[in-house]
């Protein structure tokens, strides 16, 4: 069903013949696993380019979704823990498809960068090296920042509802540029568009089942790593510590480097700080979810039992975050505070894409070729609609042309 309003979908009660019911839920089971696959497969960029290629997906090309219920599923991928990219693909397959869709969705995105980076963490540790991937981004770069710009300015136009809204924004665009902590801005946001509304006062007495739970159960956490907690390296410790970090952690790339840095390397000397860094460099030059770190690290360490065991263990969290979340994120809406709430975290949460759509734009666009690369995917993404998969793929085939002729 697109742009269903309610983001329910039919049950096989609500439809004439069980046997059409049963056929369309199998087609948006398809029409997910080939999407995400997709993306999963060209997905470069970061959660940020992650996020704007989802919402041109499924808002602006199938309607899935509205520009409204993306900015709430995505302000609610940043009140719990994990990677905001997938949480937002488990988000867009539940409402979809259901239980079965929030699997097929996160499962699909998860994969195919799983595969990639096991690949070369395979050469890795037969070769001793990393190939080189400056060419092939040297080019994607560019066009990822357009696709995010647009993503950007969709979203702000439902999101920016007043003034007030606006200064919000801007004043979260200036926390971030100081260098305040991601959770501790989306928090201040929330409670300012709460306060500001007068809605506070009068929902004093309202039960606390109006926040997340997946927030609560990230804070509250037991430290699961505590299995790990060994100078022998086993396939149950490294489990057990991605299922920690996973279920932990907030914030980018550098807040996962911290913590895989403190435990494998001076912790346990499981890894030395040379591949830890190969290890962070793979998940961010290849496409798709960050954190697939995890499976370069675990077949380092494990071989392919090791980069298995690794990869469920830091995405298990996150599926289990987004089926206990992801259900109250429309109940919140009627909630005066908790929408309130949401619509601070949601223009805060596009604050922040706009401050990392800065920074990487100041260190994609390097010369007159990355800029002329930027300024022709926007014309085509802008006057003729083109797919932003397209786009990626011609930016690598510019950066791999270009390094070709040097």
């Amino acid at each position: 069903m697109r742009g269903c309003p309610t983001g329910r979908f039919p049950r096989m009660s609500d439809t004439a013949n069980p046997a059409e019911s049963a056929e369309a839920g199998r087609g948006r089971l398809q029409e997910l696993a080939l999407l995400f696959l997709r993306l999963g497969t060209t997905a470069f960029g970061g959660p940020a380019a992650h996020i704007a290629m989802m919402e041109d997906e499924v808002v602006r090309r199938r309607g899935w979704l509205t520009h409204d219920e993306f900015l709430d599923l995505l302000g609610a991928t940043h009140l719990i823990p994990g990677p905001n990219s997938t949480e937002m693909a488990i988000h867009i397959g539940h409402r979809r498809a259901g239980w079965p869709g929030l699997l097929v969705a996160g499962s699909c995105f998860i994969l195919p960068a799983a595969f990639i980076v096991g690949a070369i963490a395979w050469g890795y540790v037969r070769f001793g090296s990393l190939p080189q991937m400056g060419a092939l981004l040297y080019g994607v770069k560019p066009a990822i920042i357009v696709v995010v710009l647009q993503a950007l300015w969709g979203l702000a136009r439902s999101a920016v509802k007043t003034s007030g809204l606006a200064g919000v924004g801007m004043a979260c665009i200036a926390l971030s540029a100081w260098g305040v902590n991601e959770l501790l801005i989306l928090l201040l946001a929330g409670v300012a568009v709460a306060v500001a509304q007068g809605v506070w006062h009068r929902t004093q007495g309202a039960p606390r089942s109006a926040s997340f739970p997946g927030l609560v159960l990230g804070g509250a956490l037991p430290p699961l790593g505590a299995a790990a907690a060994a100078a022998t390296f086993s396939l149950q410790g490294l489990f057990f510590f991605f299922l920690k970090v996973g279920s932990v952690l907030f914030g980018s790339g550098y807040v996962l480097l911290a913590f895989l840095r403190a435990d494998l390397v001076e912790r346990w000397g499981w890894l030395t700080e040379g591949q830890l860094l190969d290890a962070v460099a793979v998940g961010q030059v290849t496409p798709g979810p960050v954190f697939t770190t995890a499976t370069f690290i675990g077949y380092v360490l494990g071989g392919p039992m090791g980069a298995l065991v690794a990869t469920v263990g830091i995405f298990l969290p996150a599926f289990f975050f987004v089926a206990v979340s992801g259900p109250l994120v429309p109940r919140l809406r009627h909630s005066q505070m908790a929408s309130a709430v949401l619509d601070g975290v949601n223009v805060a949460s596009l604050a922040l894409m706009a401050v990392v759509t800065w920074q990487l734009g100041r260190a994609a666009l390097l010369d007159v070729l990355t800029v002329g690369v930027a300024v022709v995917s926007a014309l085509l993404l802008i006057r003729y609609r083109i797919n932003s998969t397209w786009l990626v793929l011609g930016g690598a085939m510019v950066g791999l042309l270009s390094a070709a002729v040097r």
